[in-house]
């Protein structure tokens, strides 16, 4: 019998916290209790241990695959570089013999002139060879050089197959079936399978890589089709048209809505509070209304937009603006405040800030027993600090004396602080930040950025992976800051995965006083399901996008031109598709609501591209219009952008303070636990925020100080500082 038999009548929540709370203990402790809850939290632990090895088989699966494909595409490209000698050489003799040609000559004396033109690079064969190499890799096809990466990874990939119980989330079961003749065919040594699959679902290129055409009919090239119904399963289990029975992130996401019997009550006063239309035709026609207005509005005003220009090839030209500067007053301000702020070290500031918010009061036993510890406030305060300065309960015990020793701070981050905990005390913070004064001259909440840093991670962690785009072996921190320079939410992501599925979560999470309801980010925290997700969600999504000129304008309808922006569109909206799913985006919409599905899992499944999901299309399309409005407010608008940039270099800056406050164990974060790898990341930002709220306090003393003595402070020089001083700490 599986544990999740014996769990039936708890919720998926409770077992979740009954594993956390074994997960915590050691054996002994174990022991120690009743054998009923002893038997109830090991099938707790068993069952999410099940759960979370299926979810870690198929991310495994799926990264090998990622990896195979990644070198193929750096082999292909080492092949073309080394090709680049042959192929400037038949560019020459092929320029040599159209010279022949172009003389007006016999076609004898043509002839002859044409070999001798040619002999002069080699052997005819020879040359023919050099040109069919170079043929065999045009139009990027590095599908061919796949097995070579693939065949040392071949048996475990199909042990990895063999063990995840995998269901088709459509009526279409190509992959699978084809996987079933891969599987079937594991210990043949053939080159050529004479059996009739449905390659439906590859790719013409997979296609003419799989067929051999051979005297007896078409055949499949066994080791090429391998690669294809693996690489071909990755692809659906990223975009859900696959799923892993037992699995939670790889789960059939359709099972984890809400029935519509259970949406259709709640979608009146839903779209009433979110501002949208409560009907299919009705939604459409707001959505036509609003990007035909804007794109009217964007036309007018083109003439005296004197920062945005089309080019003759339509191209959209955007002046950059000038980049701010502080002024010199600030800065003047910023030294003098300083010279009036003490010093503090961080063991002060979290004591400080533990006072006046009270935040160890959320930490304690996970059984929720009262904590039998001799000062519980210091000891919680103690380990923050070990663990949120990276420092380690080794490192950090040497430096404490008497006070704590490495076994009491593990003991007490692993029985007495969980995620949920973390997270609660952050809160706290920042509630407490939101009731200063002086954040509200840097913003006022209704805005957060969210961006990503790398943090450098052991390499055979499974949530490290080498970074492009950061440089490095590492995972991302994905924050979320507000306008007001305080961090709202915090979680460890894969470098490989595409951060704007991530974008929704923490605003969604963030249970705080303080509620954005505009969110920025990077060129990563876009994409056009994340567009229209958000606009169901009522959130406003406005990333600062580096390469949008690439991006597609959607026109309202075929017949719609414009005067001097037509030639920024490309494509029409399918109204169609929208009001046709409108029923299932607001389920999905309301499941994320009632917590029956997570944004991420949802933007996971439907951040890949599948042509069999309706819903993935549905939201693209929505995406598409939501999207195209933002562009042409953003070309628009001069101070938004300004405004955009200005909000996500306050994230960027609040990666850099965290990251000077994790200074301990040379930045690297050893532990292979992910739990543990997500909770150091937390008590990075509770100690991050505990040093931002000490920072307002001393600075508002310090403007006191400074009026007292007659100095007059202007907003505008203050709006330029930050809580983010690292001087004084």
């Amino acid at each position: 019998e599986q544990p999740a038999t014996f769990l039936s009548q708890l919720t998926p929540a409770k077992v979740q916290h009954l594993a956390a709370e074994a997960r915590s203990l050691d054996a002994a402790e174990v022991r120690k209790i009743s054998a009923a809850k002893r038997y109830t939290l090991l099938l707790c632990l068993m069952a999410r241990a099940q759960v979370q090895g299926r979810d870690d088989l198929a991310e495994t699966f799926c990264k090998r695959i990622a990896r195979i494909e990644t070198r193929a595409k750096e082999e292909l490209a080492l092949i073309r570089e080394r090709q680049r000698e042959s192929t400037e050489m038949l560019v020459e003799a092929f320029a040599d013999v159209l010279g022949v040609l172009d003389r007006d000559l016999p076609n004898a004396e043509a002839g002859k002139l044409v070999k001798r033109a040619v002999a002069r690079y080699g052997d005819v064969r020879e040359l023919l060879a050099s040109c069919e190499a170079i043929a065999a890799y045009t139009g990027d096809n590095y599908l061919p050089l796949m097995w070579r990466f693939y065949r040392s990874h071949r048996s475990t990939l199909f042990r990895l197959a063999r063990t995840l119980r995998l269901n088709s989330t459509t009526q279409d079961t190509s992959v699978l079936d084809a996987l079933d003749v891969v599987l079937a065919n594991e210990d043949r040594t053939g080159d050529l399978l004479a059996v009739s699959v449905d390659l439906s679902f590859a790719s013409e290129q997979w296609k003419q890589t799989i067929l051999v055409q051979t005297s007896d009919g078409p055949r499949l090239a066994r080791r090429h089709f391998e690669v294809c119904v693996f690489a071909g399963l990755a692809a659906t289990l990223k975009s859900g048209d696959v799923a892993v029975e037992g699995s939670d992130a790889y789960a059939d996401y359709r099972q984890q809505l809400l029935p519509w019997t259970a949406c259709e009550p709640q979608v009146l006063e839903y779209c009433h509070q979110v501002g949208l239309a409560t009907s299919a035709a009705e939604f459409v026609q707001q959505l036509k209304s609003w990007l035909s207005e804007t794109a009217a509005r964007v036309d007018a005003g083109f003439s005296s937009n004197t920062d945005l220009a089309i080019a003759d090839n339509g191209e959209p030209v955007l002046k950059r603006g000038p980049r701010r500067q502080p002024s010199a007053s600030a800065e003047a301000l910023e030294a003098s405040l300083l010279e009036r702020m003490p010093e503090r070290n961080i063991l002060d500031v979290l004591a400080n800030v533990a006072q006046w918010t009270g935040w160890p009061r959320h930490f304690g036993p996970l059984s929720g027993s009262e904590p039998k510890l001799a000062d519980p406030v210091q000891r919680y305060i103690l380990t923050v600090f070990a663990y949120g300065c990276n420092l380690g309960p080794t490192q950090a015990a040497r430096h404490m004396q008497a006070l704590a020793t490495a076994h009491e701070l593990s003991f007490t981050n692993r029985r007495h602080v969980s995620v949920a905990q973390l997270e609660a005390a952050i809160k706290d913070l920042v509630n407490a930040y939101h009731r200063c004064d002086l954040p509200k001259v840097w913003g006022s909440g209704s805005s957060a950025a969210a961006d990503g840093t790398k943090y450098e991670l052991a390499e055979n962690s499974l949530l490290a992976e080498y970074s492009i785009r950061y440089g490095g072996y590492g995972g991302i921190a994905y924050h979320h800051v507000a306008d007001s320079y305080i961090a709202l939410f915090s979680h460890f992501i894969p470098c490989g995965v595409w951060e704007a599925i991530y974008i929704l979560e923490g605003l969604l999470k963030n249970a705080s006083d303080i509620q954005p309801t505009t969110v920025h980010a990077d060129t990563q925290g876009q994409s056009t399901p994340v567009f229209g997700l958000s606009h169901l969600l009522g959130i406003r999504l406005m990333p600062r996008i580096r390469n949008w000129k690439d991006l597609r304008f959607f026109r309202p309808s075929k017949d719609t031109r414009y005067r001097h922006i037509d030639a920024l569109f490309s494509d029409t909206v399918d109204w169609v598709l929208i009001e046709t799913h409108w029923p299932d985006l607001l389920q999905v919409v309301l499941s994320i609501k009632a917590g029956t599905i997570s944004s991420t899992q949802l933007l996971r499944r439907l951040g890949s591209y599948s042509r069999r999901n309706r819903l993935y299309q549905a939201f693209r399309e929505l995406g598409r219009v939501v999207r195209t409005v933002f562009l042409l407010e953003y070309l628009n608008d001069a101070q938004l952008r300004e405004h955009i940039t200005a909000t996500t270099n306050k994230v960027e800056a609040y990666n850099g303070f965290a990251k000077w406050l994790n200074f301990g164990g040379e930045g690297v974060i050893d532990t292979l636990d992910p739990v543990e790898q997500e909770k150091h990341l937390k008590y990075n930002h509770l100690v991050a925020n505990a040093a931002a709220i000490q920072n307002v306090i001393d600075l508002t003393r310090a403007v006191r100080l400074l009026q007292a003595d007659g100095y007059i402070i202007q907003r505008d020089d203050l709006a330029q500082l930050s809580p983010y001083q690292t001087r004084r700490l």
